[in-house]
């Protein structure tokens, strides 16, 4: 099976600041964190990927053909996207803001139940006919999740994009969404690129990191302990690596602090 995604010598320009060049590729069923420091391009390489903006120079490829080449109704059959902000204007249903993620799929017969379900995944069941203008930022954040989960529930072999899905949950919620979306793109085939800012949540839940760096990619690396001397540098501090039967901790070590990596 060939690359589901590929960049080449790809670059962006928004405003003074300049994307790449970058060259990468996303195979089928792939869990990729995107990692770096504010400003770094994260979120640009992501809206890229995801066609909400063009490249100045290079070639995007997905499922083999130009990126360009596919209709926005074809697309939104392969590729879902949650982006970070995703406000609502109106006060919608929850249950028609989650329906909206099947607007390419009108007329199947089961969207009802799909976005029930959708819900019940991403532990929103008990938000069903409130409105989304009313919900607090991490309601909305499951809900908008959920709503990517009903795009995404035909497709096979299709690639999901989210940008900071878990940014306004709590620490165990996050890792139960988290782990809800890596079992949703399993089941499926989906690969799986999202942006982040936690490292323990990259390290045990991805399997490729793409880290970036003042619009460049300094590295594309498994997600193995052998890559902290990589993070150290990607965000310019020391950092300490425990490990045990549940996974990994990266934490950061106080300016003058003497640590020992597990």
């Amino acid at each position: 099976m060939g690359s589901l995604l590929t960049l080449q010598d790809v670059r962006v320009t928004l405003g003074s600041a300049a994307i790449g060049p970058v060259t990468l590729r996303v195979d089928p069923g792939e869990r990729i964190a995107i990692l770096g420091p504010s400003g770094a391009g994260k979120s640009t390489l992501l809206r890229l990927i995801a066609r909400e903006l063009r490249p100045a120079a290079g070639a995007l490829h997905f499922d083999g053909q130009p990126l360009g080449a596919w209709s926005p109704a074809e697309l939104a059959q392969r590729r879902a996207v949650l982006p970070q902000q995703h406000g609502v204007a109106f006060g919608l249903p929850v249950e028609l803001v989650v329906a909206l993620g099947r607007v390419a799929r009108q007329g199947d017969g089961r969207q009802d139940a799909i976005v029930r379900e959708a819900l019940t995944q991403t532990q929103a069941d008990h938000l069903h006919g409130r409105r989304f203008d009313t919900l607090s930022g991490g309601e909305q954040a499951r809900v908008q999740l959920a709503r990517v989960f009903a795009q995404a529930w035909d497709a096979r072999d299709g690639l999901l994009l989210v940008d900071e899905p878990v940014a306004a949950l709590d620490p165990g919620l996050s890792v139960s969404l988290m782990a809800a979306m890596s079992d949703f793109a399993t089941q499926r085939g989906h690969a799986l690129v999202a942006v982040l800012h936690d490292l323990n949540l990259a390290m045990n839940h991805f399997d490729r990191l793409w880290l970036m760096k003042s619009g460049r990619l300094l590295a594309d690396c498994d997600a193995l302990p052998s890559t902290l001397p990589l993070l150290e540098q990607l965000y310019d501090t020391r950092l300490r690596l425990l490990r045990d039967e549940h996974g990994l901790a990266i934490l950061p070590m106080l300016a003058g602090a003497v640590g020992v990596r597990a």
